[in-house]
């Protein structure tokens, strides 16, 4: 059975990421501890360190990347929840017969810090998740 250890992130949807950045660090009380590109998935991302977890910001980079999709059909907000696996690998050959992921191999983001997949909403009732395999803490 796939040991998820904790949620890695929340993912947030957003239009316009400096003034989001600004929101949440007002709210948060904290700098972001990387905003970065993540060209791949054409997006700019701010990631905040909140506890053990991490909220996630992300804004589309084109008007064809998923986030900008996403915000065009259903607004700003809550994207996906990421949960914290040990082996992205391992986890996803035990879920395979379970659930529909996004992409057929896992990706390597964040300048090789993060291994992730997604899984399709439609199999997890409507709620997009992503599972992340750290390299190494931010």
């Amino acid at each position: 059975m796939t040991q998820v250890s904790k949620i890695d992130h929340l993912g947030i949807a957003v239009k316009n990421l400096e003034e989001a950045v600004k929101a949440y660090k007002e709210i948060l009380g904290v700098e972001p501890v990387e905003i970065e590109d993540v060209p791949q998935e054409k997006v700019r991302v701010a990631m905040f360190k909140v506890g053990e977890s991490y909220i996630e910001l992300l804004e589309g980079t084109s008007p064809d990347s998923a986030i900008s999709k996403y915000i065009e059909k259903r607004g700003e907000g809550i994207h996906h929840i990421a949960f914290r696996v040990e082996n992205i690998e391992k986890a996803m050959n035990e879920l395979k017969d379970k659930v529909r992921f996004v992409y057929d191999k896992p990706r390597v983001v964040a300048n090789g810090k993060r291994i992730i997949n997604f899984i399709h909403p439609k199999s997890v009732h409507g709620v997009l998740i992503e599972l992340v395999e750290r390299k190494e803490e931010q």
